[in-house]
């Protein structure tokens, strides 16, 4: 019996020196870029979640930029990676949607967001989708239907904030903002509702960009339980106004509805689930991360937080009665708060990566890049390029940070600005969420001031978080 046990010992260590061997040197048609693959099925998914606590690129990309360029090659959660920090690349991956290149998660992210989520939807169905998406948050409805809404609600949010000895930001605005978009997407009253949908959006968030362990007790179960019980409830609303007319509210849920019960509907309940599922996500939580991290920066930066009122009062002076909320003209003259939000995301990069699929072999600066193979555009690697310039920008000198007017653009349609994403997958909510940024940060620095209570610190794992929050105290400017 002891031999047998040798001789099986013997013959999978060396399968498994055979496995690692041709994980290593597998050849392929042309030049990979340079990089390492790490240790075989794990790769370097490790090093890709360490936690780090600095406003630059995440080390794991920094330190391969600078030993390998801006394209390397790695292994993530047991898929072969391109990583891609060159400009030029990723304008060329975005333009290239569809043809030479697909949107696509790692099985983790799908088992997060649903099978049939918005990102795993290509060519026809994805165009339906998005002009579906667009009938909310077009710029017609903006105008139209959301914007006497987000004034109403960011009036509300800071009357309350006032007065209290403190307000944690980042938990207060995520709930002004969720609250918001889910009464839009579905008519949720947090108060007749019997299941908190924000709570398990919460543990939902907690670990969407966590080691992917599904055992209970870590951040990727709670994930996990999160989404089952939001898509619980859900579930049970498109139930319930499909067997009963009278329970409509005429929200975009209905709208989905509706499209779902057409005759040869491409829509399926999976997928109008999910979609369902994804905006209520997208909506708010980046958003009241982005709107966060404007108020600390703002905090520290008296002289940008003066330019940006004297903006804002500006509009006040102007308007007949400055009790009246912001129209959709004076939204759209902010030109230094918007550059002043482009910034927040350049710098926030919220999105530590943007993902595609190969779906050919390909040739690139001198690489192949294999059919197959998984491909992660970097946009903090381009945003925090110091040989790039944006045209409003936080450039940080030791430990101070200051705003310079002047420079390149930050465009949505520059391949130096990637925080809204880029080509036919430019973010269909961009123009809602810095809607909601701008109007919220006109109330703010027109009717109060504000001090720094406690917290700020970040750490990104590799999303952002604020593990001590951030929590300041309002004061009404009239006292």
């Amino acid at each position: 019996m002891g031999s047998i046990g040798l001789w099986i010992g013997t013959l999978i260590i060396i399968w498994i020196s055979h496995w690692i061997y041709g994980w290593r040197k597998r050849r392929w048609h042309g030049q990979l870029p340079p990089g390492s693959m790490g240790f075989p099925v794990v790769g370097e998914t490790v090093s890709f979640f360490q936690p780090h606590t600095s406003v630059d690129i995440h080390p794991f990309v920094k330190k391969r930029m600078e030993r390998y360029g801006p394209i390397f090659k790695t292994n993530l959660v047991g898929q072969p990676f391109i990583i891609s920090a060159d400009p030029d690349l990723n304008h060329f991956i975005f333009q290239q949607e569809g043809r030479l290149f697909q949107s696509w998660y790692p099985d983790t992210f799908t088992e997060i967001f649903g099978r049939q989520n918005v990102g795993s939807i290509h060519g026809f169905m994805h165009k339906y989708i998005k002009s579906l998406i667009l009938s909310l948050f077009g710029v017609e409805s903006l105008k139209e239907h959301l914007l006497p809404e987000i004034n109403r609600f960011a009036h509300t949010t800071l009357t309350s904030w006032s007065g209290q000895p403190s307000i944690e930001v980042k938990d207060a605005t995520a709930a002004m903002i969720f609250e918001l978009t889910a009464k839009k997407l579905i008519s949720y009253d947090p108060i007749t509702c019997s299941s908190n949908l924000r709570e398990n959006f919460v543990a939902f968030i907690e670990g969407l960009i966590s080691f992917p362990i599904n055992i209970p007790g870590t951040a990727y179960y709670k994930c996990i339980q999160g989404r089952k019980n939001v898509m619980r409830v859900l579930k049970k609303m498109i139930e319930e106004r499909c067997s009963s007319p009278e329970r409509r509210k005429g929200d975009f849920f209905d709208r989905v509805i509706d499209e779902l019960q057409k005759d040869r509907s491409m829509l399926t309940e999976a997928i109008a689930l999910d979609l369902i599922f994804a905006l209520l996500f997208a909506s708010y939580e980046t958003t009241s991360l982005a709107l966060t991290m404007a108020i600390k920066y703002l905090s520290e930066h008296p002289q940008v937080l003066d330019k940006l009122t004297e903006e804002q009062e500006g509009i006040l002076k102007r308007r007949e009665n400055p009790d009246d909320g912001i129209t959709w003209e004076e939204y759209k003259s902010m030109t230094f708060t918007s550059q002043v939000i482009n910034e927040t995301v350049r710098l926030a990069h919220i999105a530590p990566g943007i993902f595609r699929k190969a779906m050919e072999d390909f040739k690139i600066k001198g690489y192949t890049i294999p059919a197959g193979w998984a491909i992660m555009v970097c946009p903090p690697a381009v945003h925090l390029n110091p040989d790039i310039k944006s045209s409003a920008r936080f450039t940080q000198d030791q430990s101070h940070l200051l705003l310079l007017i002047g420079g390149v653009d930050t465009n949505v349609g520059s391949k130096n600005f990637m925080a809204f994403g880029g080509g036919m997958r430019f973010c269909v909510g961009a123009n809602f969420s810095k809607l909601q940024m701008m109007v919220f940060l006109h109330h703010l620095v027109t009717k109060y001031r504000w001090s720094l209570v406690k917290g700020g610190d970040i750490v990104r794992t590799p999303g952002l978080t604020f593990p001590n929050g951030l929590h300041i105290r309002l004061f009404p400017k009239n006292k």
